[in-house]
């Protein structure tokens, strides 16, 4: 089990970093020039534009992508080390147990609004809620070491659940492309 999650930390955090990184890119060009129209603005559904310019995108005063700048570096660092066979004091874990927390908290917080209150999806902040919550749940499975076989399953779940959101939410769309 450590070593699937010194993996997903590792891999997780550093696609979550990525898509942060671009994500802030957006927002300052979008800063820059108020008519720029992001990488991420594909349809009216498929708009991240639209949702850089909500107050949800901006939760506390400053763009929420630079939150997973410093987190998933974080993250990515703690994975890498793991991958390297180095042990971790357990006050590190706890960190990483609060900051998953938070993250995944946010994450589905951040996926209700861009669902119900918003009504539209940011493709790389999809990539962020994808990778927060294996992040989260592999963290969480090592803290409490559970003899739990099916983790796996669980995420299947959970991805599907988050699915079925995002094709209820939208079927209007979804429904009118068949």
């Amino acid at each position: 089990m450590n070593r699937v999650v010194a993996w997903v930390l590792a891999v997780g955090g550093f696609v979550g970093l990525v898509a942060s990184s671009v994500l802030t890119i957006e927002k300052i060009a979008l800063l820059k020039d108020p008519f720029y129209v992001p990488t991420c603005s594909i349809n009216p559904v498929l708009s991240c534009g639209s949702i850089m310019k909500t107050p949800q995108a901006e939760l506390f005063g400053f763009p929420n992508p630079l939150l997973g700048i410093a987190g998933f570096a974080v993250v990515t660092t703690l994975g890498v080390l793991l991958l390297a066979g180095v042990a971790l004091p357990p006050w590190i874990w706890i960190g990483l147990q609060v900051g998953a927390t938070f993250g995944v908290l946010f994450v589905h917080w951040l996926i209700w609004q861009s669902l119900y209150e918003i009504g539209a999806l940011c493709p790389y902040c999809m990539v962020v809620w994808a990778v927060t919550i294996p992040i989260f749940w592999y963290t969480t499975l090592r803290n409490i070491r559970p003899s739990f076989q099916y983790h796996s399953v669980v995420l299947i779940l959970w991805y599907l659940v988050i699915a079925a959101g995002v094709l209820q939410a939208f079927w209007f769309y979804w429904s009118s492309l068949f």
